[in-house]
């Protein structure tokens, strides 16, 4: 029996499962670290990772787990309701919940214990890390790879303007952050967090857990929405 040991702890910008992009890279201004643990948080253990871009970051899917697998999934790509096989996905329901992301590294800090600082996640706080390898392009970039049915990038045609309420406490609060925060909401509502089988649904509400405070917006029409404000 393999036993796998969780090497470290990610500390996100998002605080809930809901909101999350759906693929790593999407929402570029999403920053956080991996705070490596005992006893792999020495600083011999990241030495040379500075001279790379980008990182794999082998995860658990720590909030989905103790629901386990199924062999059939609907890919939120295809709307929720089409079904493919689980290995013809990313799905979190796995026969082993096991993740894998590329994320943009910004730096290590190893002035009290080691933290990889990292940017364009899609990783809940609190993700338990199993892994880290460094992105090497000429291997792990395929030119003429297929990407069945994601071909490519989802559209983030979405139009976010934000309330009067909203854009005031962004202003007011954005000393707080390394993250531009306004940047932040909008790249992640740009791609419709929201079910796409509500994605019709002129005037539904949503909220989540952004940093220190909940987030809140509506949708006023099919491609836009409103950010109504963020309550600490």
């Amino acid at each position: 029996m393999l036993d796998l040991q969780i090497i470290g702890t990610v500390h996100s910008c998002y605080k809930e499962k809901f909101g999350i992009p759906r693929q790593p890279g999407l929402v570029t201004e999403a920053k956080g670290c991996i705070e490596l643990l005992p006893p792999y948080n020495k600083e011999e253990a990241v030495r040379g990772l500075e001279g790379y871009s980008h990182l794999w970051v082998s995860f658990v899917f720590h909030k989905t787990k103790e629901q386990g697998w199924s062999p059939m999934v609907r890919p939120p790509r295809l709307g929720g309701n089409a079904k493919v096989g689980v290995f013809a996905s990313r799905s979190m329901f796995r026969p082993n919940p096991i993740g894998l992301s590329v994320v943009k590294l910004d730096g290590v800090d190893c002035s009290n214990g080691v933290k990889i600082k990292i940017s364009g996640m899609d990783l809940v706080d609190g993700t338990p890390v199993i892994d880290i390898k460094p992105y090497v392009p000429y291997v792990d970039s395929v030119a003429d790879a297929k990407g069945g049915f994601a071909p490519e990038a989802p559209a983030a045609d979405c139009e976010v303007v934000f309330s009067e309420e909203a854009d005031m406490q962004i202003k007011k609060i954005q000393g707080r952050y390394d993250a531009d925060i306004a940047l932040l909401i909008r790249q992640i509502l740009q791609t419709n967090p929201a079910p796409a089988y509500k994605s019709d649904e002129v005037g539904r509400e949503y909220g989540m857990k952004l940093l220190d405070f909940d987030l809140k917006w509506r949708q006023v029409d099919v491609n836009q929405f409103e950010v109504v404000s963020l309550d600490m």
